[in-house]
């Protein structure tokens, strides 16, 4: 019986066509429901079967049910993107990005509905923004605005080159990767801010939440990088513990 992991997706809008196409033919751009591959061959990778969830405009409550009773785990993507912060009594900065409400309710919902059923979860990148806010945590809405002193979180480079160091805290992770000091690629304009339930693990030289998880669950991970990029072992410690 294969290990079912529900994993999230991203979505983006389609375009009318600017005009015939080299051809001399109209191909509007459609809208997408998509996933890296990357995340889906580094769970297939180690055994498993991705389930692959898309956004709605409508409540997903019945969705999130059906599901945390039939997978063994969850992976929250994250993406291109940014959580309205209504989510966690804040105003928008100028400077925040892109905003989907069926994105976050995709996000989130998982996310609370794992904490609660004590499901099995991984939340990459801004799937672990989400999952922090899920249980009651905050975001910093622009590190580079709001932290002066804070390194280049975007990097320059391709994402499939670390970028920075991470100094790992004792924890599950810690034990994962069997070191107390890695690096990690870094593609996030944003960070947690206060993790709330969570216990912080992980942090950027600058002092930047890199890592969050839970003393209190089976497994309620975060990372801050795309580890499927460079080093999936998060995905492995996931699997490790699914039910």
């Amino acid at each position: 019986m294969p290990r079912i992991v529900a994993v999230t997706c991203d979505r983006k809008a389609g375009a009318p066509a600017a005009g015939p196409n080299a051809k001399g033919r109209i191909r509007p751009t459609r809208s997408l429901v998509f996933v890296q591959q990357s995340i889906v061959d580094s769970l297939g990778r180690l055994g498993c079967e991705p389930l692959l969830v898309p956004p709605t405009d409508r409540d997903p409550g019945e969705l999130v049910e059906w599901l945390l009773e039939r997978v063994q785990g969850v992976v929250l993507t994250g993406g291109p993107h940014d959580l309205d912060p209504a989510h966690y009594g804040a105003s928008p900065h100028p400077h925040i990005g892109r905003i989907d409400p069926g994105r976050d309710s995709l996000e989130l919902a998982p996310a609370r509905g794992a904490w609660e059923r004590r499901v099995p979860l991984l939340g990459v990148c801004g799937g672990m923004q989400a999952m922090t806010v899920a249980v009651g945590g905050t975001l910093v809405q622009d590190i580079r605005t709001q932290m002066a002193q804070a390194l280049e979180h975007e990097q320059p480079t391709d994402p499939s080159e670390s970028w920075h160091d991470v100094a790992l805290e004792d924890g599950r992770l810690r034990r994962a990767f069997g070191t107390d000091r890695i690096r990690v690629n870094s593609t996030h304009h944003q960070a947690v801010e206060d993790a709330g339930p969570l216990r912080v693990v992980g942090r950027a030289p600058d002092g930047i939440v890199e890592a969050v998880e839970s003393d209190d669950h089976p497994f309620f991970v975060g990372v801050e990088w795309h580890p499927e990029l460079i080093d999936p072992t998060p995905y492995a410690a996931l699997v490790a513990a699914l039910r």
